[in-house]
């Protein structure tokens, strides 16, 4: 056998697996978990959601409806537990950073087996963390770029017209990768096209792509309490010089480093476009000010590069204030 016809074998041995039925637990069916579960289910995978027990109950019972324009109205049947029983081929984690520690609670290393962890978290210092407590070799870390919403226990509204997902992870075999693509790629039975995925060998580039488009837009919605359109025209200096220096630490710690870049896709968004911390600065819920803010400063003291701009907005955002609509503009 020549070495194409090696590598042609292997990738059809890739696509066999990621055609097989998998399981697939959900730590968090919220906004994004409850939409992979649900089309990953409807996949014809089977699905363990992992959650509270008003959750668990509500997903055991009526499964996951999901209303979206890129893959219709449908709703999946999914299993629903409090925590993990027993081994599973991957763990989604899609809870926020602030109720991480908690979460994991409910997936026990020693019952997930070998199967794969793959936290879809903001930041950048989670696989570390998630590392020393599971092992290298099952974190698969992952960005997804979409707007999606629960509205109520097991009720999705998937609002953006696509969703991306970029899977790496340093110490994770290829092979474990591409067929955890495929699983997450297929949308329906019927072979409808489901969410774009990408496997990336390069992990901090992908990690720091997102941080860099997401630190400036978090920090500067959430500071001031309106949408993106608002900061991007009325705080246009602020947001270039956060910009500029989100990217220099982003360049220092391997990721992607033009601020033209990232400007130009802030002026692509529509102008009524929230971050996620700005909506959980008006619900009064926690913040991942420490997971975006503070990693960000942390990477900046690590490498030496100066952030004035963004150290004094997360200084602002850590002090009691009047809530995010009221303050100054």
């Amino acid at each position: 056998m020549t070495k194409d016809q090696s590598k042609e074998r292997a990738a059809e041995r890739s696509q066999e697996r990621s055609q097989e039925r998998s399981t697939v637990a959900v730590l968090g069916p919220g906004g994004v978990g409850g939409l992979l579960a649900a089309l990953v289910a409807r996949a014809g995978h089977r699905v363990i959601c992992l959650a509270g027990d008003e959750t668990a109950r509500a997903l055991r019972t009526d499964g996951i409806r999901v209303r979206s324009g890129r893959f219709g109205d449908f709703t999946a049947a999914v299993e629903a537990d409090t925590e993990l029983r027993e081994p599973v081929d991957a763990c989604l984690i899609t809870v926020k950073h602030t109720a991480l520690d908690a979460a994991l609670e409910r997936v026990r290393p020693e019952v997930l087996g070998d199967g794969l962890l793959v936290p879809f978290l903001n930041g950048v210092e989670h696989p570390a963390t998630l590392r020393a407590r599971y092992g290298a070799a099952r974190v698969a870390p992952a960005v997804i770029r979409v707007e999606s919403t629960r509205t109520a226990p097991g009720i999705i509204e998937h609002g953006s017209p696509f969703a991306e997902i970029d899977l790496t992870g340093a110490s994770v075999p290829r092979g474990r990768l591409d067929a955890l693509a495929g699983v997450l790629a297929a949308a329906g039975p019927t072979g409808s096209t489901g969410p774009t995925v990408r496997v990336v060998d390069d992990e901090a580039a992908t990690l720091w792509a997102k941080m860099s488009f997401l630190a400036p837009f978090a920090l500067l919605t959430t500071r001031y309490g309106v949408p993106l359109g608002e900061v991007r025209t009325r705080h246009r200096e602020e947001l270039t010089a956060l910009v500029t220096e989100t990217a220099a630490v982003s360049r220092a710690c391997g990721g992607p480093a033009d601020p033209a870049v990232a400007l130009a896709r802030y002026d692509a968004f529509p102008p009524d476009t929230k971050s996620s911390m700005q909506r959980d600065a008006e619900a009064g819920r926690p913040l991942e000010l420490d997971a975006i803010g503070g990693a960000l400063l942390r990477a900046a003291d690590r490498h030496g590069v100066a952030v004035p701009v963004a150290r004094g907005l997360v200084r602002e955002l850590e002090e009691p204030a009047e809530p995010a609509g009221n303050r100054r503009h």
